[in-house]
Protein backbone atom coordinates (compact mmCIF):
# COMPACT_ATOMS: atom_id res chain seq x y z
CA UNK A 1 0.00 0.00 0.00
CA UNK A 2 1.55 3.21 -1.08
CA UNK A 3 2.31 6.38 1.41
CA UNK A 4 -0.20 9.33 1.75
CA UNK A 5 -0.09 12.01 -0.18
CA UNK A 6 1.10 15.28 1.25
CA UNK A 7 -0.32 14.70 4.67
CA UNK A 8 1.65 16.43 6.96
CA UNK A 9 -0.13 19.50 5.93
CA UNK A 10 -3.21 18.22 6.62
CA UNK A 11 -4.48 17.63 2.69
CA UNK A 12 -4.23 14.06 2.90
CA UNK A 13 -6.56 11.34 3.50
CA UNK A 14 -6.17 8.06 4.87
CA UNK A 15 -8.33 4.94 4.04
CA UNK A 16 -10.42 2.94 6.51
CA UNK A 17 -7.70 -0.21 6.09
CA UNK A 18 -4.96 2.32 6.35
CA UNK A 19 -5.92 3.92 9.49
CA UNK A 20 -6.40 0.00 11.01
CA UNK A 21 -3.08 -0.44 10.38
CA UNK A 22 -1.10 2.36 12.06
CA UNK A 23 -3.63 2.12 14.93
CA UNK A 24 -2.64 -0.89 15.18
CA UNK A 25 1.48 -0.33 14.50
CA UNK A 26 1.33 2.13 16.73
CA UNK A 27 0.00 0.73 19.75
CA UNK A 28 1.76 -2.61 19.16
CA UNK A 29 5.19 -0.86 18.49
CA UNK A 30 4.24 1.42 22.12
CA UNK A 31 3.39 -1.39 24.26
CA UNK A 32 5.90 -3.68 23.22
CA UNK A 33 9.39 -1.41 24.05
CA UNK A 34 7.42 0.04 26.51
CA UNK A 35 6.71 -3.13 28.68
CA UNK A 36 10.54 -4.49 27.44
CA UNK A 37 12.04 -1.43 29.31
CA UNK A 38 9.95 -1.11 32.62
CA UNK A 39 10.55 -4.85 33.38
CA UNK A 40 14.34 -3.82 33.44
CA UNK A 41 14.03 -0.16 34.45
CA UNK A 42 11.05 0.19 36.87
CA UNK A 43 11.65 -3.34 38.75
CA UNK A 44 14.74 -5.82 37.75
CA UNK A 45 17.41 -3.10 37.77
CA UNK A 46 16.63 -1.19 40.68
CA UNK A 47 16.19 -4.68 42.74
CA UNK A 48 19.36 -5.87 41.36
CA UNK A 49 21.16 -2.45 42.73
CA UNK A 50 19.56 -2.95 45.57
CA UNK A 51 21.10 -6.24 46.19
CA UNK A 52 24.03 -5.98 45.32
CA UNK A 53 24.71 -2.27 46.19
CA UNK A 54 22.22 -1.40 49.18
CA UNK A 55 24.19 1.54 50.72
CA UNK A 56 24.12 3.57 47.40
CA UNK A 57 21.74 2.06 45.30
CA UNK A 58 20.03 5.73 44.95
CA UNK A 59 23.52 7.45 43.81
CA UNK A 60 24.02 4.21 41.11
CA UNK A 61 20.59 4.09 39.98
CA UNK A 62 20.29 8.01 39.19
CA UNK A 63 24.05 7.78 37.52
CA UNK A 64 22.84 5.08 35.34
CA UNK A 65 19.24 6.78 34.43
CA UNK A 66 21.11 9.68 33.50
CA UNK A 67 23.92 7.81 31.73
CA UNK A 68 21.37 6.26 29.75
CA UNK A 69 18.61 9.64 29.38
CA UNK A 70 22.40 11.37 27.47
CA UNK A 71 22.33 8.28 25.27
CA UNK A 72 19.16 8.83 24.14
CA UNK A 73 19.00 12.40 23.99
CA UNK A 74 22.11 12.43 21.48
CA UNK A 75 21.00 9.56 19.51
CA UNK A 76 17.31 10.92 19.57
CA UNK A 77 18.27 13.94 17.41
CA UNK A 78 20.99 12.07 15.41
CA UNK A 79 18.46 9.29 14.05
CA UNK A 80 15.73 12.09 13.70
CA UNK A 81 17.83 13.82 11.47
CA UNK A 82 19.05 11.15 9.73
CA UNK A 83 16.12 9.59 8.84
CA UNK A 84 15.03 12.69 7.29
CA UNK A 85 18.34 12.75 4.63
CA UNK A 86 17.75 8.34 4.77
CA UNK A 87 16.77 7.23 0.75
CA UNK A 88 16.46 3.17 0.27
CA UNK A 89 13.83 1.22 -1.18
CA UNK A 90 12.60 0.54 2.12
CA UNK A 91 11.65 4.73 3.05
CA UNK A 92 13.71 7.31 5.01
CA UNK A 93 12.01 5.33 8.49
CA UNK A 94 11.78 1.63 7.93
CA UNK A 95 15.14 0.68 7.94
CA UNK A 96 16.12 2.37 11.27
CA UNK A 97 13.30 1.29 13.43
CA UNK A 98 13.59 -2.48 12.29
CA UNK A 99 17.49 -2.54 13.26
CA UNK A 100 17.18 -0.26 16.01
CA UNK A 101 15.07 -3.11 17.76
CA UNK A 102 17.28 -5.79 17.00
CA UNK A 103 20.32 -3.20 18.97
CA UNK A 104 17.78 -2.34 21.70
CA UNK A 105 16.82 -6.33 22.37
CA UNK A 106 20.03 -7.45 22.19
CA UNK A 107 22.00 -4.77 25.08
CA UNK A 108 18.93 -4.99 26.85
CA UNK A 109 18.84 -8.37 27.47
CA UNK A 110 22.65 -8.01 28.46
CA UNK A 111 22.27 -5.86 30.83
CA UNK A 112 20.77 -8.94 33.22
CA UNK A 113 23.98 -11.11 32.61
CA UNK A 114 26.92 -8.86 32.44
CA UNK A 115 28.86 -9.24 35.25
CA UNK A 116 29.65 -5.47 36.57
CA UNK A 117 28.25 -1.79 36.97
CA UNK A 118 30.32 -0.54 33.93
CA UNK A 119 29.33 -3.12 31.34
CA UNK A 120 25.73 -2.79 32.18
CA UNK A 121 26.02 0.98 31.89
CA UNK A 122 27.51 0.26 28.29
CA UNK A 123 24.84 -2.38 27.60
CA UNK A 124 22.27 -0.37 29.34
CA UNK A 125 23.10 2.90 26.96
CA UNK A 126 23.33 0.98 23.61
CA UNK A 127 19.87 -0.26 24.68
CA UNK A 128 18.61 3.06 24.29
CA UNK A 129 20.35 4.17 21.48
CA UNK A 130 18.94 1.05 19.51
CA UNK A 131 15.10 2.27 21.19
CA UNK A 132 15.96 5.66 19.69
CA UNK A 133 16.74 4.55 16.17
CA UNK A 134 12.93 3.05 16.56
CA UNK A 135 11.31 5.83 18.46
CA UNK A 136 12.36 8.87 16.33
CA UNK A 137 11.24 7.65 13.08
CA UNK A 138 8.03 6.43 14.06
CA UNK A 139 7.11 9.22 15.86
CA UNK A 140 8.36 11.56 12.39
CA UNK A 141 5.91 9.70 10.32
CA UNK A 142 3.06 11.50 12.08
CA UNK A 143 4.19 14.82 10.06
CA UNK A 144 5.05 12.87 6.66
CA UNK A 145 2.07 9.75 6.75
CA UNK A 146 -0.84 10.64 9.08
CA UNK A 147 -3.24 13.64 8.68
CA UNK A 148 -3.49 16.57 10.92
CA UNK A 149 -6.79 15.65 11.68
CA UNK A 150 -5.95 12.24 12.45
CA UNK A 151 -2.58 12.86 14.62
CA UNK A 152 -4.55 13.36 17.67
CA UNK A 153 -6.19 9.65 17.14
CA UNK A 154 -2.79 8.22 16.83
CA UNK A 155 -1.11 9.94 19.49
CA UNK A 156 -3.52 8.33 21.74
CA UNK A 157 -2.77 4.85 20.32
CA UNK A 158 0.63 5.68 21.23
CA UNK A 159 -0.03 7.01 24.46
CA UNK A 160 -2.37 3.80 25.15
CA UNK A 161 0.17 1.43 24.11
CA UNK A 162 3.21 2.95 26.21
CA UNK A 163 1.06 3.00 29.24
CA UNK A 164 -0.37 -0.33 28.46
CA UNK A 165 3.41 -1.62 28.33
CA UNK A 166 4.44 0.83 31.38
CA UNK A 167 1.61 -0.81 33.46
CA UNK A 168 2.55 -4.83 32.20
CA UNK A 169 6.35 -4.70 32.25
CA UNK A 170 5.89 -3.32 35.85
CA UNK A 171 3.65 -6.70 37.02
CA UNK A 172 5.68 -8.69 34.86
CA UNK A 173 9.10 -7.48 36.26
CA UNK A 174 7.67 -8.04 40.06
CA UNK A 175 7.12 -11.67 39.07
CA UNK A 176 10.59 -12.17 38.13
CA UNK A 177 11.93 -9.87 41.44
CA UNK A 178 13.12 -13.19 43.10
CA UNK A 179 14.48 -14.73 39.78
CA UNK A 180 15.56 -12.44 37.26
CA UNK A 181 17.10 -13.83 34.41
CA UNK A 182 14.18 -15.31 32.76
CA UNK A 183 12.78 -11.29 32.98
CA UNK A 184 15.67 -10.32 31.48
CA UNK A 185 15.05 -12.83 28.74
CA UNK A 186 11.38 -11.86 28.23
CA UNK A 187 12.34 -7.90 28.40
CA UNK A 188 15.30 -8.43 25.06
CA UNK A 189 13.02 -10.73 22.97
CA UNK A 190 10.17 -8.04 23.37
CA UNK A 191 12.01 -5.55 22.76
CA UNK A 192 13.13 -6.68 19.58
CA UNK A 193 10.03 -7.67 17.88
CA UNK A 194 8.89 -3.96 18.94
CA UNK A 195 10.37 -2.75 15.59
CA UNK A 196 9.65 -5.48 13.70
CA UNK A 197 6.19 -5.56 14.53
CA UNK A 198 5.76 -2.11 13.68
CA UNK A 199 7.02 -2.20 10.23
CA UNK A 200 5.26 -5.31 9.72
CA UNK A 201 1.97 -3.82 10.66
CA UNK A 202 1.82 -0.45 9.49
CA UNK A 203 0.76 0.45 5.61
CA UNK A 204 4.57 -0.36 3.72
CA UNK A 205 6.39 2.73 3.52
CA UNK A 206 7.14 3.77 -0.15
CA UNK A 207 10.86 3.93 -1.75
CA UNK A 208 12.85 6.91 -0.74
CA UNK A 209 15.08 6.80 -3.75
CA UNK A 210 13.60 8.79 -5.70
CA UNK A 211 13.44 11.68 -3.33
CA UNK A 212 15.61 15.04 -4.05
CA UNK A 213 18.81 13.75 -2.21
CA UNK A 214 20.74 15.93 0.33
CA UNK A 215 23.81 16.87 -0.89
CA UNK A 216 26.29 18.93 0.57
CA UNK A 217 29.80 18.88 2.76
CA UNK A 218 30.06 17.43 6.37
CA UNK A 219 29.77 21.06 7.67
CA UNK A 220 26.62 20.41 5.73
CA UNK A 221 25.18 18.11 7.99
CA UNK A 222 26.59 19.35 11.01
CA UNK A 223 25.01 22.51 10.67
CA UNK A 224 21.78 20.37 9.59
CA UNK A 225 21.35 19.26 12.95
CA UNK A 226 21.09 23.41 14.61
CA UNK A 227 17.52 23.62 16.62
CA UNK A 228 15.01 25.70 15.01
CA UNK A 229 15.02 29.59 15.26
CA UNK A 230 12.98 31.01 13.15
CA UNK A 231 8.87 30.98 14.09
CA UNK A 232 9.87 28.69 16.40
CA UNK A 233 8.20 30.73 19.78
CA UNK A 234 5.80 28.11 20.23
CA UNK A 235 7.95 24.99 19.43
CA UNK A 236 10.24 26.26 22.22
CA UNK A 237 6.83 26.75 24.86
CA UNK A 238 6.12 22.91 23.48
CA UNK A 239 9.23 21.50 24.95
CA UNK A 240 9.72 23.71 28.17
CA UNK A 241 6.08 22.40 29.08
CA UNK A 242 6.88 18.55 28.04
CA UNK A 243 10.14 18.64 29.73
CA UNK A 244 8.78 19.75 33.08
CA UNK A 245 5.62 17.91 33.18
CA UNK A 246 7.98 14.37 32.48
CA UNK A 247 10.40 15.52 35.38
CA UNK A 248 7.86 15.31 38.04
CA UNK A 249 6.26 12.21 36.51
CA UNK A 250 9.42 10.56 36.30
CA UNK A 251 10.63 12.17 39.78
CA UNK A 252 8.29 9.85 41.07
CA UNK A 253 7.51 6.79 38.38
CA UNK A 254 11.85 5.67 38.41
CA UNK A 255 11.80 5.90 42.50
CA UNK A 256 8.46 4.04 43.11
CA UNK A 257 10.15 0.76 44.06
CA UNK A 258 12.39 2.71 46.55
CA UNK A 259 9.68 4.95 48.06
CA UNK A 260 7.65 1.92 48.28
CA UNK A 261 10.55 0.06 50.16
CA UNK A 262 12.12 2.83 52.25
CA UNK A 263 9.73 5.43 52.33
CA UNK A 264 6.73 3.66 53.19
CA UNK A 265 8.33 0.78 54.71
CA UNK A 266 7.28 -2.10 53.00
CA UNK A 267 9.50 -5.39 52.62
CA UNK A 268 10.73 -6.72 48.93
CA UNK A 269 7.97 -8.99 48.54
CA UNK A 270 5.51 -6.59 49.75
CA UNK A 271 6.66 -3.79 47.67
CA UNK A 272 6.35 -6.58 44.43
CA UNK A 273 2.78 -7.00 45.11
CA UNK A 274 1.71 -3.16 45.31
CA UNK A 275 3.70 -2.78 42.27
CA UNK A 276 1.54 -4.77 40.51
CA UNK A 277 -1.96 -3.52 41.85
CA UNK A 278 -0.37 -0.01 41.28
CA UNK A 279 0.13 -1.21 37.60
CA UNK A 280 -3.38 -2.58 37.27
CA UNK A 281 -4.95 -0.11 38.53
CA UNK A 282 -2.54 2.31 36.13
CA UNK A 283 -3.45 -0.26 33.00
CA UNK A 284 -7.29 0.31 33.48
CA UNK A 285 -7.36 4.23 33.85
CA UNK A 286 -4.34 4.90 31.47
CA UNK A 287 -6.43 3.03 28.66
CA UNK A 288 -9.47 4.61 29.27
CA UNK A 289 -8.03 7.93 29.82
CA UNK A 290 -5.48 7.88 26.54
CA UNK A 291 -7.99 6.28 23.86
CA UNK A 292 -10.69 8.67 24.98
CA UNK A 293 -9.30 12.03 25.24
CA UNK A 294 -7.29 11.65 21.76
CA UNK A 295 -10.21 11.35 19.61
CA UNK A 296 -12.48 13.77 21.69
CA UNK A 297 -8.92 16.33 21.20
CA UNK A 298 -8.91 16.11 17.45
CA UNK A 299 -13.08 15.82 17.13
CA UNK A 300 -13.42 19.53 19.02
CA UNK A 301 -9.67 20.89 17.51
CA UNK A 302 -8.21 21.48 20.93
CA UNK A 303 -5.05 20.36 22.46
CA UNK A 304 -4.61 22.57 25.78
CA UNK A 305 -7.68 21.63 27.45
CA UNK A 306 -6.76 17.78 27.92
CA UNK A 307 -3.34 19.12 28.99
CA UNK A 308 -4.65 21.61 31.90
CA UNK A 309 -7.26 18.87 33.07
CA UNK A 310 -4.17 16.31 32.97
CA UNK A 311 -1.79 18.94 34.99
CA UNK A 312 -4.65 19.24 37.56
CA UNK A 313 -5.02 15.40 37.75
CA UNK A 314 -1.35 14.78 38.05
CA UNK A 315 -0.45 17.31 40.73
CA UNK A 316 -3.81 15.29 42.75
CA UNK A 317 -2.10 12.31 42.36
CA UNK A 318 1.71 13.61 44.01
CA UNK A 319 -0.25 15.18 47.01
CA UNK A 320 -1.68 11.67 47.58
CA UNK A 321 1.04 9.72 48.94
CA UNK A 322 2.89 12.65 50.39
CA UNK A 323 -0.38 13.51 52.81
CA UNK A 324 -1.08 9.69 53.40
CA UNK A 325 2.46 7.77 53.59
CA UNK A 326 0.83 4.27 52.80
CA UNK A 327 0.19 2.27 50.17
CA UNK A 328 -3.10 2.96 49.52
CA UNK A 329 -1.13 6.37 49.12
CA UNK A 330 0.80 5.06 46.04
CA UNK A 331 -2.37 3.11 44.67
CA UNK A 332 -4.00 6.29 44.24
CA UNK A 333 -1.47 8.20 42.87
CA UNK A 334 -1.19 5.44 40.76
CA UNK A 335 -4.99 6.04 39.99
CA UNK A 336 -5.25 9.47 39.41
CA UNK A 337 -1.91 10.36 38.29
CA UNK A 338 -2.12 7.72 35.28
CA UNK A 339 -5.28 8.96 34.75
CA UNK A 340 -4.39 12.58 33.99
CA UNK A 341 -0.94 11.07 32.78
CA UNK A 342 -2.86 9.16 29.77
CA UNK A 343 -4.89 12.51 28.77
CA UNK A 344 -1.78 13.98 28.66
CA UNK A 345 0.12 11.29 26.36
CA UNK A 346 -2.75 11.20 24.01
CA UNK A 347 -2.67 14.81 22.66
CA UNK A 348 1.29 15.15 23.52
CA UNK A 349 2.38 14.06 20.30
CA UNK A 350 -0.47 15.36 18.28
CA UNK A 351 0.16 19.04 19.97
CA UNK A 352 4.28 18.68 19.26
CA UNK A 353 3.32 18.02 15.48
CA UNK A 354 1.28 20.83 15.28
CA UNK A 355 3.98 22.98 16.74
CA UNK A 356 6.83 22.15 14.00
CA UNK A 357 8.13 25.51 12.71
CA UNK A 358 9.34 23.13 9.12
CA UNK A 359 7.78 20.11 8.18
CA UNK A 360 10.33 19.11 5.92
CA UNK A 361 12.66 18.73 8.78
CA UNK A 362 9.91 16.66 11.34
CA UNK A 363 12.57 14.39 12.15
CA UNK A 364 15.14 16.64 13.26
CA UNK A 365 12.60 18.78 14.81
CA UNK A 366 10.41 15.92 16.69
CA UNK A 367 13.68 14.43 17.70
CA UNK A 368 14.96 17.60 19.34
CA UNK A 369 11.30 17.79 21.56
CA UNK A 370 12.27 14.06 22.25
CA UNK A 371 14.50 15.67 23.79
CA UNK A 372 12.11 16.43 26.48
CA UNK A 373 11.51 12.95 27.44
CA UNK A 374 15.01 12.34 27.99
CA UNK A 375 15.54 15.45 30.09
CA UNK A 376 12.69 13.91 31.82
CA UNK A 377 13.88 10.36 32.54
CA UNK A 378 17.71 12.21 33.18
CA UNK A 379 16.61 15.27 35.49
CA UNK A 380 13.96 13.73 36.93
CA UNK A 381 16.18 10.87 38.90
CA UNK A 382 18.47 13.19 39.29
CA UNK A 383 16.44 15.41 41.36
CA UNK A 384 15.43 13.05 43.31
CA UNK A 385 18.26 11.42 44.01
CA UNK A 386 19.70 14.78 45.63
CA UNK A 387 16.41 15.28 47.36
CA UNK A 388 16.81 11.99 48.96
CA UNK A 389 20.62 12.61 49.31
CA UNK A 390 20.48 15.87 50.63
CA UNK A 391 17.28 15.15 53.21
CA UNK A 392 17.54 11.55 54.02
CA UNK A 393 13.86 11.36 52.91
CA UNK A 394 11.19 11.45 50.12
CA UNK A 395 8.97 14.14 51.57
CA UNK A 396 10.04 16.83 49.56
CA UNK A 397 9.90 15.39 46.64
CA UNK A 398 6.36 15.30 46.09
CA UNK A 399 5.84 18.73 46.88
CA UNK A 400 8.46 19.77 43.96
CA UNK A 401 7.20 17.38 41.44
CA UNK A 402 3.72 19.47 42.00
CA UNK A 403 5.42 22.68 41.41
CA UNK A 404 7.08 20.98 38.05
CA UNK A 405 3.40 20.26 36.40
CA UNK A 406 2.69 23.75 37.18
CA UNK A 407 4.91 25.40 35.63
CA UNK A 408 4.50 22.85 32.70
CA UNK A 409 0.65 23.70 32.13
CA UNK A 410 1.57 27.52 31.94
CA UNK A 411 4.23 27.08 29.57
CA UNK A 412 1.76 24.69 27.56
CA UNK A 413 -1.02 27.50 27.96
CA UNK A 414 1.08 30.12 26.51
CA UNK A 415 1.64 28.24 22.97
CA UNK A 416 -0.41 30.73 20.35
CA UNK A 417 -0.52 28.02 17.12
CA UNK A 418 -2.80 25.34 18.75
CA UNK A 419 -6.12 25.93 20.79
Amino acid sequence: MSQVVQPASGTGTLSKTNRVRFCIAFFVFSFCWMLALQVVAAVLLPQRLADIAPDSKDAIFGVLNSATALASLISNLVVGNLSDRTRSVFGRRTPWIASGGILAGITLFGVGVLPNGFLIGVSYCLAMVGLNMMIAPIIASLSDRVPESMRGTMSAFISAGTLFGSALGQIVGARFITMQLPGFIVSGVVMALSGVLAVLFWPKEDSSKDMPKTEGSLKDLLVSFRPPTKGARDFWLAFAGRSLLLFSYYMILNYQLYILQDYIGQSVEDSAVTISTMSLVLMVVSLISALSAGPISDKIGRRKIPVVIASILLAIGYALPWLMQSPLGMILFSAIGGFGYGMYGSVDQALNVDVLPNEEEAGKDLGILNIATTLGQMVGPIVTSAIVVATGSYQLVFPTAIVLVALACVFIMMIKKVK
